[in-house]
Formats: C-alpha cells, structure tokens, sequence
C-alpha cells in the first residue's frame, strides 16, 4: 500500500513538473514581429512603419515630371518643365530609430529628418497594430532675394511631424492610416502657416515581388488655423502606382496629382485638384547597404 501510494506520489510531481515546464517554456516563447509588413520605408508619397535593421543604409531616388495634360507631345510630361528630383541618405541607429538627410530640387531644399517605430505588429496578434513616429525640418536654400525683404534666417525653415498606425492584414494586404501637422515659417499669399492632415495608404501584393500601391493625402480645412484672408485650403494629393522589390531594392512607379517631394510641401503647397490633366507621373528607387 504504502508502496502504492510513493508510486502515485512520484508520478503526481511528475506531470506537475512537466506541466510547470510547457508553461516555462510558453512564457519564454517571444511572439516575433511580423514579416515584411511594407518592403520599403517609403510609399509613393508618404513614410511607412518599416525600419530596416541596425546599421543598414539606405539610398533613394524620388522623381516626379510634368504633369501629363499635353500628352504624346511631351511624352506624358517626361519633356514638360516641373520637373522635381530628391536624392535622400537614411541611416538606422539603434533598433527602430532612423536617421536621415534628403536634397530636393524644388527651393533647393535641404530636409533632416527622422523615424521612430515604437511598437510593431507581432505574428500572434500580442500587439496587433504598428506605431511609428516620424518628423522633419527643411531648409529653403535659395537666394535670399527670393525671400521679402524683411528676411531673416529662420524664414527657410519648415517642419513637419506625423504619427503613422499600420497593419498588415494578411500576406497580400497591408494598410496604413495617419495624421500630420505641417508648418511653414514664411508662407507665400493665400497660404497658411500651419496645416493639419490625415493620410491613408497601402499595398496589395500581386506576386511574390510585386504590389498594386495607393497613397491619400486630406489636408483638413479648420477655421482656427486657417484664418489668412483669401484663403484657399490646399487640395487633397491622390497616389497610386505599382511597386517591385527584391531584398535590397524597391521600385515604384506611380501617378499622383502633387509636384511636392517633401511632406509639408504636398501638404501645405498642392493646389492641383483630382484631375487626369493635373496627374504626373513619379517613381521612388531605394536601395540598402548593411554594414
């Protein structure tokens, strides 16, 4: 009997230890982020939640022609003036935190920006959506003749910071939703310094390396900032292309009614509506060095 009883006693610590063991080793077990929610920390127009690994380096190209009104006689606006070029350098510091510097032709502006991913989508939903911050500050390059002439240094400053909420819903669909406030030292006429907007974008994967990918951009027309006379609240900016990517490199080409490359220009300066003539076409090419 008492034999019985050591015996029943063994086997009950037993599977209490094997129990206590699974639940040990289920606790340890990290619900890692999800795969590859955007392929590129840009779309179209806007930056999404991805953050390459540390050390990594990446190189873009941003491009945007003429707008295609004139059709085969410009070929589509490759030939048409308005053209606008950035060429951006990003570096990841620390994990998901970028840093970076950009050109744009347009003002021969020089912009400092960076990013910061605070949380990420995970594969078992114990966080199930991306948060990321992101922000920068510009410098108008120009002569300061192109300026009033009460100019002063600080009137080629303009800033913008937006809050980024994305998830990926599946393999094939990703989608991402935002708000910004954009500022301007110095506005041209009619303009406001300061612009609030709400952003909406996404991709469809369509093949292992290619996507279907849209961008929206709503600048909200609020009387309590927008009080300068005559004014005219700046258009909403509609992007949609397609994107083909590989481990290194992401392209995308895409039309949208919007000739700004930095943010707070599409937001505070488009004033192109939603029409086929105002439409240009635009590409973005990023490449990734780790070291």
């Amino acid at each position: 009997m008492r034999k019985n009883i050591f015996t029943l006693s063994f086997l009950l610590v037993f599977a209490f230890g094997s129990v206590l063991a699974q639940e040990t080793e289920t606790e340890k077990v990290i619900d890692k982020p999800v795969r590859s929610p955007f392929e590129s920390g840009f779309l179209i127009d806007n930056q999404t939640t991805v953050i390459q690994p540390v050390n990594t380096l990446e190189f873009a190209i941003q491009h945007k022609f003429g707008t295609v009104e004139n059709g085969h006689s410009d070929l589509w606006g490759l030939y048409a003036s308005g053209a606008n070029i950035r060429l951006g350098l990003s570096y990841v510091v620390a994990n998901n935190v970028q840093v970076g510097i950009g050109v744009t032709k347009r003002n021969m502006t020089t912009d400092f920006n960076a990013k910061w991913t605070i949380l990420e989508q995970t594969r078992n939903n114990t966080v199930p959506l991306a948060l990321a911050l992101y922000g920068n500050i510009a410098i108008d390059g120009r002569d300061k003749d192109q300026f009033h002439e009460d100019f002063k240094s600080s009137n080629r400053l303009s800033s913008y910071a937006q809050v980024i909420v994305g998830r990926k819903f599946s393999d094939a669909i990703s989608l991402q939703t935002g708000v910004s406030f954009s500022h301007y030292n110095l506005i041209e006429m009619g303009n406001y310094h300061d612009k609030v907007a709400l952003h909406f974008n996404g991709r469809f994967k369509v093949s292992p390396q290619g996507s279907i990918i849209f961008n929206f951009d709503a600048p909200l027309d609020l009387d309590y900032l927008d009080s300068a006379e005559n004014y005219d609240n700046p258009k909403p900016n509609l992007s949609f292309g397609y994107e083909i990517s590989t481990s290194t490199h992401a392209f995308q080409i895409y039309m949208g009614n919007s000739s700004g490359l930095i943010q707070q220009d599409i937001i505070v300066n488009n004033h192109s509506k939603i029409d086929m003539d105002n439409f240009m076409i635009g590409f973005t090419i990023t490449r990734l060095w780790n070291f």
